[in-house]
């Protein structure tokens, strides 16, 4: 469990607060819009109504204790310079901070911010991706050339092994896991038999996969 500041709770910033509480962590959620924060609370460790730019209530806060703060304001970039810039003042282990247009990442890091996350690029990337082939069912950038991606599987796979079929040699695809029934099974072995109605976890290269699919 994690202990996460989250500043900024507009559709981006509840989104992030719903899951991080799905998933069992702590979360400080900090808005200057009183509205936002009494929404927020029912799924959030605690929340409170201020101005993350003013530096005496960010430090009220106690910073230093958290393991990452968000910065997910998306309605005002100078806000957003200003509570990153203060949260790297204050101490802030790691800070991530929310990025509206491209431009925007470099002046955030000149902020200190250690990442900064741009939601429109990446589902853009991801919709882009998707909707090249009717395979692709999830897909997972790792880096430039790598990726992760859910297949529904092909027709030509269904009925045979991950040995017989030798993905590795051929074109350089590793079999991670098979999804049954929405259970991913993680446990595949050369024996393991591909099923028409589930679908595949692959990693390789994003371009030799998205040319077989």
């Amino acid at each position: 469990m994690r202990t996460v500041l989250l500043i900024g709770l507009g559709r981006f910033g509840r989104h992030v607060a719903q899951k991080l509480s799905d998933l069992g962590h702590q979360v400080m959620a900090v808005d200057s819009d009183e509205e936002r924060v009494d929404a927020i609370l029912p799924i959030v460790t605690n929340a409170q109504i201020g101005d993350s730019t003013d530096r005496g209530f960010l430090s009220s806060l106690g910073v230093r204790d958290f393991d990452v703060c968000i910065v997910a304001i998306g309605d005002d970039f100078q806000n957003s310079l200003e509570t990153t810039d203060l949260l790297k003042e204050l101490g802030a282990r790691k800070v991530i901070a929310r990025a509206s247009r491209g431009v925007q990442e470099k002046f955030l890091r000149r902020c200190g911010a250690d990442e900064v996350v741009y939601p429109e690029k990446q589902l853009a990337v991801w919709t882009a991706i998707r909707c090249t082939s009717e395979h692709i069912l999830d897909y997972i950038e790792l880096d430039q050339d790598h990726s992760i991606f859910e297949l529904s599987v092909p027709e030509r796979w269904a009925g045979r092994s991950i040995l017989q079929l030798d993905l590795r040699k051929k074109y350089g695809i590793n079999v991670l896991g098979i999804r049954r029934a929405g259970k991913l099974d993680m446990g595949v072995g050369p024996d393991t038999v591909l099923d028409r109605e589930g679908s595949v976890l692959v990693l390789g290269r994003q371009e030799m996969i998205r040319k077989f699919v």
